[in-house]
């Protein structure tokens, strides 16, 4: 076994409102900072052993599919690195 960290970035999709990024973008914009868009995201660190890199990975979507994504409204990336 092999130890791994996998970062799970959780966002949600096109097209759903995102109150947080809003209010961050007008604020940002008020600030001077000229933007075409911005997302507000979610990032889990998880630390764990697999058998390979593939492994981490498909365990950490599951995690994702599981709990911290609805499938519904958000969409999710898995990085994984060898600790």
């Amino acid at each position: 076994m092999t130890a791994y960290t996998a970062t799970v970035t959780v966002r949600l999709k096109h097209g759903v409102l995102d109150p947080e990024a809003e209010t961050t973008q007008q604020a940002l914009e008020r600030l001077g900072f000229d933007l075409e868009d911005l997302r507000s995201a979610d990032r889990f660190e998880v630390d764990l052993e697999a058998e390979s890199a593939e492994s981490a990975r498909e365990r950490a979507s599951e995690m994702a599919e599981r709990l911290l994504a609805n499938p519904t409204i958000h969409d999710y990336d898995v990085e994984v690195d060898e600790r």
